[in-house]
């Protein structure tokens, strides 16, 4: 069974209840994480790593983690140790290089991911494998690679390697790829739980992934809604407002849920993690239970007290992005917690003090377009913008396809079994990645001629991917510098540049968002990049609300906002939960400071 969906959903939480429902059940379960920013750690309170490991207090149930790096780095060994001693040197230097680059990495993530749903010396041993996906833009390439490998085995020519491997040696793997196309088109064998908050665009994206899921064979699907907010205090603007937007949400539901079989879960006043918090879940229990009435004031300090208080909002952020000099600005952060909000407020924020922008995503699933209201690759219009705002989107397959006829044109010289070759190589998977990488880069030098780019990346996982990529790049063209005439200037020299790149890492005010952020900020500066500061979105600390439930969770944001602005943050902003939905571009100019006359 997998669990997918739109980045900040609650797919974790909703399949570690599963998975210790299941378990407590007596059932023997294998819970896996495919997503590079895995959390089930933090969700279970106890490490896990890269093969099974028990959960204390649940028997029955093992989880693991899916490292991409660790599965690399045994999946080259295990390519390369029959040819030790076999091939001449340079034979195994040609195949080391071809597989070095980044997509092997994702190769061997995929590579272990099909030995999990297709070896019966392990799948034998549990009764269900739940996997706890990458937001989806990630987990539909990841199950769209074994028919991508198979075809490409099929059709390549056994002589030569790939980021596989030696082609002549994959006859094994590609019946391993094929058998697990085979498991995950049996409805009796996989359950594809499409996990959604209750909000337009989460739903939008559900249904986006259970059509593109459909079209792969993936057939027997669960709609899983989680965060249901059913009753709201009356006369409490906040709850009514954020009820009604959840309604308005699920009253049109996309045409491809209807038909499918759906559940709800309850909106939460408690922190969901550790196993009581998930039995709690599974049972339709709250895991503490709220403050009534006047008694939630009584139990949190007012907002003013605390070390937080020092937060600006966000309009303060983007005068001060406007007073410097034009440069990126990179969003980065976990998936839900905002990031295409909060680049295209910056966005529209810039344009309206007088600067050009382009706006653009890295993200498989973004749709910065639908937030601004705008069609995509055209120039956004409106009182104060006047064409000074245009958006685009860094789309896998169609950068691919641009990369792929600008090799194949510049090679139009070569003879007919050279081109083949060529034809052939650029047919292969990882070139995906080398494309996207290349359009990222042109990205970045686009805030070179007078202009900002904000960037809102893919979420947390697949942004460091890239900018793996990025370093890879970096240390091979400093390699041969000596060779290069001029002055070098890689992307990650630019990323580093804080007078050319300002990253804002983006958060949401509770534990695990915080602590997945903490971490990414750590991975960014190991490749030399300083965060130019945090923004902490859609805060209910200090919207004043009375709603019990609400009032709950606001008492829990106070910790992590404190940790935030005194452990973690050189600077933060603060943005507080909105009762509107923040699209287009007069409701999006209003949290920089020029909602009167914005478009």
């Amino acid at each position: 069974m997998f669990f997918t969906g739109k980045g900040g959903v609650g797919k974790t939480t909703v399949a570690g209840a599963a998975a210790v429902a299941l378990a407590d059940a007596g059932r023997r379960v294998l819970l896996v994480s495919t997503d590079p920013a895995s959390n089930l750690g933090d969700l279970f309170g106890t490490a896990v790593g890269p093969e099974p490991g028990v959960v204390p207090g649940v028997p029955g149930l093992a989880v693991m983690n899916l490292d991409p790096v660790q599965a690399a780095a045994g999946y080259r060994e295990r390519v390369l140790g029959p040819y030790r001693g076999v091939v001449t040197a340079e034979e195994l230097r040609g195949i080391e290089e071809q597989m070095a680059g980044e997509c092997t990495v994702e190769v061997a993530a995929f590579d272990r991911f099909t030995q999990l749903i297709a070896h019966p010396e392990t799948v034998g041993l549990y009764d269900h494998v739940l996997f706890d996906t990458a937001p989806t833009g990630h987990t539909l390439r990841l199950l769209n690679l074994p028919s991508a490998w198979s075809e490409y085995i099929e059709t390549s020519d056994a002589a030569g390697a790939s980021c596989l491997g030696p082609r002549s040696g994959l006859a094994s793997q590609q019946e391993q790829y094929h058998q697990a196309v085979g498991e995950l088109g049996n409805p009796a064998r996989t359950t594809m739980a499409l996990v959604s908050r209750p909000e337009s665009g989460a739903l939008a994206e559900a249904a986006r992934a259970g059509a593109e899921l459909k079209a792969l064979g993936i057939r027997n699907q669960r709609l899983i809604v989680n965060g249901l907010f059913s009753r709201p205090l009356a006369g409490d603007s906040v709850a009514q407002a954020l009820a009604a937007r959840q309604e308005a949400a699920l009253d049109p539901l996309p045409r491809q849920l209807r038909e499918v079989p759906a559940v709800s879960v309850a909106l939460s006043a408690a922190d969901l993690t550790g196993v009581p918090a998930l039995r709690a879940l599974r049972n339709g229990l709250p895991a503490s239970a709220p403050v009534d009435g006047d008694r939630a004031t009584d139990r949190i300090a007012p907002f003013a007290e605390g070390a937080e208080k020092n937060m600006p909002a966000l309009e303060a952020l983007v005068d001060e992005l406007a007073a410097g000099e034009p440069g990126s600005v990179l969003v980065v952060g976990k998936g839900g917690v905002g990031k295409t909000t909060i680049a295209a407020a910056i966005a529209i924020g810039l344009v309206r003090r007088g600067h050009e922008v382009h706006l653009s995503t890295t993200d498989p699933a973004g749709r910065p377009a639908e937030i601004l209201g705008t069609d995509e690759f055209a120039p956004h219009t409106g009182p104060g913008v006047d064409g000074r705002l245009t958006v685009s989107r860094i789309e896998p397959a169609a950068e691919l396809a641009r990369y792929t006829a600008e090799r194949l044109q510049a090679a139009e010289r070569l003879g007919p079994e050279r081109r083949a070759l060529l034809e052939e190589d650029l047919r292969s998977p990882c070139y995906t990645e080398v494309a996207v990488f290349r359009a990222f880069s042109g990205l970045l030098n686009r805030a070179t001629r007078g202009r900002f780019v904000v960037i809102d990346t893919a979420p947390s996982g697949h942004t460091l991917r890239l900018l793996d990529l990025t370093g890879s790049y970096h240390r091979q063209i400093m390699a041969g510098a000596g060779q290069v005439q001029g002055r070098i200037t890689t992307p990650l020299m630019r990323l580093r540049d804080p007078a050319r790149t300002r990253v804002l890492v983006v958060t949401l005010p509770e534990l695990t968002p915080v602590s997945e952020a903490a971490v990414l900020q750590e991975d960014l500066r190991r490749a030399g990049i300083e965060p130019y500061g945090w923004v902490v979105n859609a805060s209910l600390t200090g919207s004043g609300t009375r709603d019990p439930l609400l009032r709950s969770r606001a008492a829990l944001e106070r910790s992590q906002l404190r940790r935030v602005a005194c452990e973690l943050a050189s600077r933060a902003w603060l943005l507080p939960w909105q009762a509107q939905p923040l699209t287009g571009g007069r409701r999006l100019a209003a949290l920089t400071g020029h909602a009167d006359d914005a478009g």
